[in-house]
C-alpha cells in the first residue's frame, strides 16, 4: 500500500523587499522527512510559515492534509488546523512564562485533547523538570518542553525551524532521534529548516536554498 502524499507545495514564489525564491516544487508523504538548508536570511523560515498556514504565499499552492489551495480556505478553517493537526516547532520557544513546565504541557493537553506522554518526556529528559518555572530552565530545557509540547499534540506534520539551535551535539541527537521515531510510529511527516548540515542528511530529502531556488542534494 502506498504512502499517502500528506504536503505538496506547487510554483510557490515570494519576495519581501526582494526576491526570496522562485517556483518551488516539492511534496511529502507519511512518514517522509524533509530539510532544507541555507544561509540566514535567504527564506527558510518563510517557506515553513507557508506550508503551516502562516503566511500565504505571493504565487503558488499549497496542498495539506486532502485540502487542495489551503489558502482557499477559511480563516477559522485554517486555525482549526493548526491547532489539531500541526506541530510547530519555532526557534522562539513561546512557552507561558508564568507556568510551571507541567502546566505548559497541560494547555496544550487540553486544547487538543490529547494525552501527556510520560514516556516522550522522559526521553526528553524533562520528565524532572515538571514542577520548576519557565523562567528557571535553561534555554536547551525550554527547547526540549517546547518540542515534548508540540510531539504531545500527536500532529499528522511537523515543521522545525531550528529545533536543535540551543542544543549541544548529544541532546541534538536525542531530540532527532526523537522526532524521527514520532513520524514513523504515528504515520506522519516533518519538514526541517536548519543550518546543520549532519542532521539535514538525516532526512529522506535533502535541499539547499541557493540563488532563489531548492537544490536536491
Amino acid at each position: 500500500m502506498k504512502s499517502q502524499t500528506i504536503l505538496k507545495a506547487t510554483n510557490l514564489s515570494h519576495q519581501f523587499d526582494y526576491p526570496l525564491y522562485n517556483n518551488l516544487n516539492f511534496s511529502l508523504k507519511a512518514k517522509e522527512s524533509m530539510a532544507i538548508l541555507g544561509v540566514s536570511g535567504s527564506g527558510k523560515s518563510t517557506i515553513l510559515n507557508h506550508l503551516s498556514t502562516m503566511l500565504k504565499p505571493n504565487y503558488g499552492q499549497v496542498d495539506l492534509l486532502n485540502i487542495l489551495d489551503i489558502y482557499s480556505q477559511p480563516k477559522d478553517k485554517l486555525l482549526e488546523i493548526r491547532r489539531y493537526d500541526l506541530g510547530i516547532i519555532f526557534q522562539s520557544h513561546y512557552l507561558f512564562a508564568g507556568f510551571s513546565a507541567l502546566e505548559n504541557l497541560k494547555v496544550a493537553s487540553l486544547l487538543t485533547d490529547k494525552k501527556i506522554d510520560t514516556h516522550l518526556l522522559e526521553k526528553l529528559n524533562v520528565n524532572h523538570i515538571l514542577t520548576q518555572s519557565i523562567g528557571s530552565l535553561s534555554g536547551g530545557q525550554q527547547q526540549r518542553l517546547s518540542i515534548a509540547r508540540v510531539l504531545c499534540k500527536q500532529p499528522k506534520i511537523i515543521f522545525a525551524d531550528e529545533p536543535t539551535g540551543n542544543l549541544d551535539s548529544k541532546t541534538a541527537s536525542i531530540v532527532m532521534e526523537s522526532i524521527f521515531e514520532y513520524i514513523q510510529d504515528n504515520n506522519a511527516a516533518l519538514i526541517l529548516a536548519t543550518h546543520d548540515e549532519g542532521i539535514a542528511k538525516e532526512c529522506k530529502f535533502t535541499y539547499r536554498l541557493i540563488n532563489q531556488q531548492l537544490e536536491k542534494i
